[in-house]
């Protein structure tokens, strides 16, 4: 387990930090208290580097190896409001592409059990053990194809897309329970996307804003899930 000093944190990593960092989401619009909350107990700088620790809680997006980012902040937040605004209460969840770990953690403060899936071994095993030592017992990791989606616990209540596709995975749709909301990154230009499923098989399509994330990427290597509870 981590130390509570360790997830405290001190100088550029403490609560007064962090707090500054929610004072400037709130300036950019994010009003769920609960999230901004939770954005400011969960400790970023142990998601990222070492050596990058005290850029924590800037609110920016800093690398953390393999070609992939941590998101900024803000974009943190502002999907997982979108998910909660959902008419579903966020008992199922599915993140595809775990990444780090950080949108995870954020998000299992809000789900009963989220499932989240990383095609990427090396970061699936570090978010996986981070989870695990911070304590987190309601997070799935798995190392999987995030284009498939996770059919063997669908449907969902929600899933949330970390990396952008060309076009939105129809795994993805077909895994939605009706009602529930799909919060992805799409297209070229990239653009935060909220689908709604409605019944007989229809959705609800709705632009939020621009963004810019990494590619979501099939891998063909991986022919099967590898399913470990945290």
């Amino acid at each position: 387990m981590i130390s509570p000093q360790a997830i405290q944190g001190i100088g550029m990593t403490s609560q007064r930090t962090r707090d500054r960092l929610v004072e400037q989401l709130q300036t950019r619009g994010i009003r769920n208290e609960a999230v901004l909350k939770v954005i400011s107990k969960v400790p970023r700088h142990l998601f990222v580097d070492e050596a990058l620790a005290h850029r924590a809680y800037e609110n920016t997006a800093l690398p953390i190896g393999h070609g992939q980012t941590i998101s900024q902040p803000y974009i943190v937040a502002r999907m997982t409001e979108l998910l909660l605004a959902g008419e579903r209460p966020l008992d199922k969840v599915l993140e595809v592409g775990t990444g780090s770990g950080y949108q995870a953690a954020v998000l299992g403060a809000f789900s009963t059990r989220l499932y989240t899936v990383e095609r990427i071994e090396p970061l699936y095993r570090q978010a996986r053990k981070l989870l695990r030592d911070l304590g987190y017992r309601n997070i799935q990791a798995s190392l999987s194809d995030g284009t498939w989606g996770l059919p063997a616990q669908a449907p969902f209540d929600g899933i949330l897309v970390t990396a952008a596709p060309q076009d939105i995975p129809a795994a993805l749709l077909e895994q939605l329970a009706e009602g529930a909301r799909l919060v992805i990154p799409v297209g070229t230009p990239q653009e935060l996307r909220v689908v709604t499923a409605l019944k007989d098989g229809h959705f609800r399509h709705e632009t939020i804003e621009p963004v810019q994330f990494v590619p979501l990427l099939s891998d063909p290597i991986i022919h099967k899930t590898t399913n470990r509870s945290i």
